[in-house]
């Protein structure tokens, strides 16, 4: 506990640079999916090819993923918040396209009836109705991304895998224990907070219809 007392700065910083990287990637990430999983929602053609070729992404190890990217981007951030996005690709454009493709048919002919144009039966019924099951995506990709963003310390992103990797080649276990503890503490946090928040759109939605 003493090195955790008289290093707790070292810490706030190694869980803001995670939090910064993790941040950045899924928004990053949302940019992509939104409109690619709006756009396979309803072409089951195009919905297989983008999950095959995301299906594909998200089973290279993540060292592996590292190793071929270095070459293009080098050493640091930019390698780790692309292999980041590239992992959370997959669950965020299944869950958004499922999330439209399970709005109630009937929903969408009174939209149509009452003369709602394409894009404005999006905004107003699909994405609202959608919501709940897209933050479910959301909820298990930060989860993900939490975690690959600790083994991406090995390439000099930064990051509380950058406490853990320092403790293990010291061989000082207090320092081991304090980054992981802090990490499973920072993807605990995040998954009931985003678990609250799907319930209650549940909740929402329910009453809606």
């Amino acid at each position: 506990m003493s090195w955790i007392l008289e290093n707790y700065d070292l810490l706030a910083v190694a869980l803001g640079e995670h939090i910064v990287l993790v941040a950045t990637a899924l928004a990053i990430s949302l940019v992509i999916a939104f409109p690619l999983g709006i756009w396979t929602a309803r072409r089951p053609a195009l919905y297989v090819a983008a999950m095959t070729a995301t299906g594909v992404l998200y089973t290279i190890p993540a060292l592996a993923l590292f190793a071929l990217l270095i070459p293009f981007m080098g050493l640091g951030k930019a390698p780790a918040i692309t292999a980041l996005v590239l992992y959370s690709l997959l669950i965020l454009v299944r869950n958004i396209a499922i999330g439209i493709r399970e709005v109630p048919a009937e929903l969408i002919e009174a939209a149509d009836g009452m003369g709602y144009g394409k894009g404005q039966r999006l905004l107003r019924i699909e994405l609202p109705l959608a919501l709940p099951v897209i933050v479910a995506g959301v909820r298990i990709t930060v989860v993900t991304q939490i975690a690959v963003a600790t083994v991406a310390a090995y390439i000099n992103a930064g990051g509380l895998g950058d406490i853990i990797f320092q403790g293990i080649a010291q061989d000082f276990g207090e320092k081991i224990v304090a980054g992981a503890v802090l990490t499973s503490l920072l993807a605990i946090a995040a998954d009931e907070s985003l678990k609250h928040v799907e319930r209650r759109l549940r909740a929402a939605t329910s009453e809606r219809s």
